[in-house]
């Protein structure tokens, strides 16, 4: 697939106008509030420790990026939408024709129940719960494609508002480390034992897991106008695209991701000079790390080598089916902000990646658009490219 819209018609290619952001939220290890987060991803403070959620003795790796306490993925979820419809400065009127966007995992618990006892519990039923609660009364979507789950539903939101088929969407994300999910990147040797995170570093040794929840409101900005609402960012572009290389293994020369993103620059009408800075999906995974940046040498040439490259997962860590959302919000805080965020845990150059890498910060630029990169398993790729205001 090639940008292939899942809602909301046909995107608005050449007539309509780029949505725009107008409330964020976040919560992760780094703190609780988007700016909490911002903080630490700019100053490269990863926020990994050991993991104290369940019994770890068994395995090879003992770090995550975890919430202090017992969270419940639920009441984060409702406090970071209830936070980003606030920023936006959404009124109960403009929220009942909001239309929600979820973007979560199934519980592997809840598939070894009775069918009768499921209800409420998949990512369909916590979509509905969560929109009644935060009085969204448009439709309601859960998203559950792994690492792109997050990116994806933006996507589809961004494509709705710029068809014209509606105003405004409410995305909202989570994940918290669980056990079931870290034994089975554990067994597949995926987690860095050594407990850091070094996306495109030499001697990178693997990923590790991260609570993150989060929610942005998009809306179109004729709506967001007559509203007087504040408006973060643009969503000027966005490209979706599949390789379908390999069931868990990206395609070495990163092809599924460069289609991403052209995709995205093509439907804003930019060039790669335009690009000031990109989120990379940056795993630490030594073949992810490379075909990413094989990807983004064949989308975007000799440039791929000059734009500050940074993984905010070297920070707050992999948040999975959340990582879009969460991504975002700490893309459009480095266009708001000035600071780009540090790839932090760097050690050595790796000459199999090549990338302009940010690895000390507070790092100051003001670029003018600033891509975030994701990708799943199956070969999903994602790019969002997002303006400054």
């Amino acid at each position: 697939m090639d940008d292939t819209p899942v809602l909301g018609g046909p995107p608005g290619r050449g007539g309509g106008a780029a949505p725009v952001i107008t409330g964020l939220s976040a919560v992760s290890a780094c703190g609780r509030g988007a700016q909490a987060l911002h903080e630490r991803v700019t100053a490269g403070e990863p926020a990994f420790g050991p993991v104290t959620r369940f019994d770890v003795t068994r395995f090879r790796a003992g770090a995550a990026a975890e919430l202090p306490g017992d969270p419940d993925l639920v009441e984060e979820l409702a406090a970071v939408v209830e936070e980003a419809c606030s920023h936006a400065r959404l009124g109960a009127g403009d929220r009942a024709a909001a239309r929600l966007l979820l973007a979560g995992h199934t519980d592997p618990a809840v598939t070894r129940l009775p069918v009768a006892e499921r209800t409420g519990r998949t990512p369909a039923g916590t979509a509905r719960a969560l929109a009644d609660r935060s009085g969204l009364g448009g439709e309601v979507l859960a998203y559950t494609t792994a690492c792109v789950a997050g990116s994806t539903a933006v996507a589809d939101a961004a494509a709705a508002i710029s068809s014209g088929r509606v105003e405004r969407v409410v995305v909202a994300a989570g994940y918290l480390v669980d056990e079931e999910h870290f034994a089975l990147f554990d067994a597949g040797r995926a987690l860095a034992p050594d407990g850091r995170l070094r996306p495109f570093s030499a001697g990178r040794r693997g990923m590790l897991l991260g609570d993150g929840v989060a929610a942005v409101v998009l809306e179109s900005a004729a709506a967001a106008q007559r509203r007087g609402a504040p408006v973060l960012a643009r969503l000027a572009g966005w490209g979706r695209a599949g390789d379908a290389h390999h069931v868990s293994q990206p395609h070495p020369h990163g092809t599924g991701l460069a289609r991403a993103v052209r995709a995205a620059l093509r439907r804003a009408g930019r060039r790669p000079e335009d690009i000031g800075y990109i989120n990379a999906h940056g795993t630490g995974t030594a073949a992810s790390d490379a075909a990413e940046a094989a990807g983004l040498r064949e989308a975007l040439g000799e440039r791929a080598a000059l734009i500050p490259v940074s993984s905010s997962k070297s920070v707050h860590g992999h948040t999975l089916e959340s990582s879009g959302v969460l991504e975002l919000v700490v893309t459009v805080g480095a266009l708001r902000s000035g600071r780009l965020p540090v790839n932090a845990g760097f050690l050595a150059a790796d000459e199999r990646c090549g990338l302009n890498l940010v690895t000390e910060g507070p790092h100051p630029a003001r670029p003018a658009y600033a891509l975030s990169l994701n990708a799943a398993f199956g070969g999903a790729n994602t790019a969002l490219l997002v303006g400054a205001v």
